[in-house]
């Protein structure tokens, strides 16, 4: 008797049955949907409709926006302010809306010797002149021609001070005198005088012989903390203009730039200096913290 054999389950994959036995055959032909890749589509969909996994990255995102701006604090609390950096006398005193208040200076380039020369010069040379013949000459007349030459030089006097004060003068002028503080407290003629020269190198007998400097002439206003002082002063005068415009774009970008080269200036002065006594005095009058130099200046 021939044997018997099962077709059932053949004819059943060729007709295309849904009906199979094999657990793995099952697996095969629908596969779990547990296992989905991390960054596919389905799993980007899966994510966007579920709402505890939104509950989730919404939290995680909070969570490190806050973090982001505790260590941004930080980073500027610890670094300082890149633009205006900490309160000096120095500092105070650019800051001054009159720059008469910071001494006795004049406009028009004039000092105080020169203007009370110049005074006495024009008070001696309006003054009456005496009749040579004093017998024919009236003691009240010039007495009341020399009250009336006094009043006229106080009059004139006062109409030159009003002239030559700097706080009558424009913009130009007051930055102009606040320049000449700058080069007068940071200019190398009158510095070399107080503070130590920099560390020098250990010198070899190889090495090379450099020729000795030409004297300077003139005060200094090419040395690099003179330039950092001026341009400190430009920056406090341009900033206290943008507290009252602030629609000024483009004194704005004018206060980036000049910021930014105040940085490339100080990075120029460390390097040089090794922070050396010129760099100390500098940082310390000006009040300016790391973050004037220090990384990347964003406004």
């Amino acid at each position: 008797m021939p044997p018997r054999v099962s077709l059932q389950s053949s004819f059943k994959a060729f007709t295309g049955s849904s009906h199979i036995q094999s657990p793995l055959a099952q697996l095969s032909i629908t596969p779990n949907k547990t296992s989905v890749r991390a960054g596919s589509a389905e799993s980007r969909e899966r994510r966007r409709h579920d709402p505890f996994l939104v509950a989730q990255a919404r939290q995680r995102k909070a969570a490190n926006l806050s973090r982001q701006q505790a260590l941004a604090e930080k980073r500027e609390g610890s670094l300082g302010d890149p633009v205006y950096g900490e309160s000096t006398p120095f500092v105070e005193e650019l800051k001054m809306k009159h720059a008469a208040s910071q001494g006795s200076q004049l406009n028009h380039f004039l000092t105080t010797q020169e203007l009370e020369k110049a005074l006495e010069y024009s008070k001696n040379l309006t003054a009456p002149l005496s009749n040579p013949n004093r017998d024919t000459a009236d003691p009240l007349r010039e007495k009341e021609v020399a009250k009336h030459h006094l009043n006229d030089h106080a009059n004139a006097q006062e109409a030159i001070n009003r002239i030559v004060n700097i706080n009558n003068g424009n913009t130009a002028d007051q930055m102009r005198i606040r320049i000449q503080k700058c080069i007068e407290t940071f200019g190398r003629h009158n510095t070399d005088k107080v503070l130590p020269p920099k560390p020098s190198a250990v010198s070899h007998d190889s090495a090379t012989v450099h020729l000795e400097k030409t004297p300077r002439v003139g005060p200094d206003t090419g040395s690099p903390e003179v330039q950092v002082a001026i341009l400190t002063a430009k920056i406090l005068n341009m900033s206290r203009h943008l507290e009252t415009t602030r629609q000024d774009k483009h004194n704005k970008r004018n206060l980036r730039l000049l910021v930014h080269k105040r940085q490339k200036l100080l990075r120029y002065l460390r390097k040089k200096e090794r922070g050396g006594p010129r760099w100390k005095n500098l940082m310390e009058t000006l009040g300016l913290s790391d973050a004037a130099w220090k990384g990347e200046i964003s406004m």
